[in-house]
């Protein structure tokens, strides 16, 4: 709790998995913002903006299910205890149960994609969403090429079948973390040893296997439910901010703009100069953007 002066710390039941959670100090009248973390990190990637953000509004950074100090509940066959749309209902619960009915919502890498889903299937909660660092799911893996395939080679080393990926990290579990976070464009240089302390007491066998199963959701039934909404006509119908770095694999691959409204109605966004893990490598610029969208 160091990390979030002045946060409390919660662990809040719902009926899929336990969701922890900081909460800042309560402002009364002021909107509530949801912040979603992505893989192999925990809601500590958002200890530099969640204190300044919190200043404005009633801020919830959480662990998604199977991160963190969240629940890992067993996986199942076809991967949908995993899918986007069972983590999003984790996240309406929590927010629910701390007396929010409606919220701000961002989302950085496997959280963006959770927002996505989570804006999608409870619109009536959903004011405004932003995403960090991505692409829609279905876009990124259609357009799949080369480059983007060595960049992001844990997309598709994760998805193996169990227990192939979970063996392999186990066995090089204290070199892993370094060498995924380290090879963006900022190398290492972004976390604070104290972020970097929750990181790594986080990456256990536990969650190592239920990140698995999270990308295994996403090569999956993700998918399947992204194609239903495609086919439905089913969209983001809240306003999207898109923030992206300028120095990764999104700017490299895809037209990120042009992808979000494929499935939004009202998309902004830019890229800024970082590489993949913004909140950490330029938080007042995201913090800067996050204020101004939600305001």
């Amino acid at each position: 709790m160091a990390l979030f002066p002045g946060f409390k710390s919660v662990l809040v039941p719902t009926p899929g998995a336990d969701i922890r959670a900081v909460v800042g100090p309560a402002r009364p009248g002021a909107p509530a913002l949801l912040l979603l973390h992505g893989y192999p990190q925990t809601l500590a990637i958002w200890h530099k903006v969640a204190p300044r953000l919190a200043e404005r509004f009633n801020v919830v950074a959480s662990d998604l299910r199977g991160y963190g100090d969240s629940g890992k509940p067993a996986a199942s066959a076809d991967h949908a205890t995993y899918s986007k749309r069972e983590m999003a209902r984790d996240q309406v619960e929590l927010m629910r149960s701390l007396g929010f009915t409606d919220f701000f919502l961002c989302g950085h890498d496997r959280g963006g994609r959770v927002a996505h889903r989570l804006a999608v299937d409870h619109p009536g909660f959903v004011r405004r969403v932003a995403v960090l660092d991505i692409a829609p799911t279905l876009a990124m893996y259609e357009q799949t090429n080369e480059a983007f395939a060595r960049a992001y080679w844990h997309w598709f080393f994760l998805i193996l079948p169990a227990p192939v990926p979970e063996k392999m990290i186990g066995r090089a579990i204290d070199s892993i973390l370094p060498a995924k976070m380290g090879s963006g464009s900022a190398g290492m240089g972004p976390f604070e040893p104290e972020a970097w302390a929750e990181y790594v007491r986080c990456f256990t066998p536990g969650m190592v296997h239920a990140s698995c199963e999270d990308y295994r959701a996403a090569a999956s039934i993700d998918l399947e439910h992204d194609r239903a909404d495609r086919v439905a006509g089913k969209r983001v119908r809240a306003p999207l901010l898109a923030l992206w770095g300028a120095k990764g694999v999104v700017e490299r691959c895809f037209r990120p703009l042009d992808e979000w409204r494929r499935v939004a109605d009202d998309v902004r966004g830019q890229a800024l100069p970082a590489g993949h893990y913004l909140p950490e490598e330029v938080p007042e610029l995201v913090s800067q953007e996050l204020e101004r969208f939600f305001a």
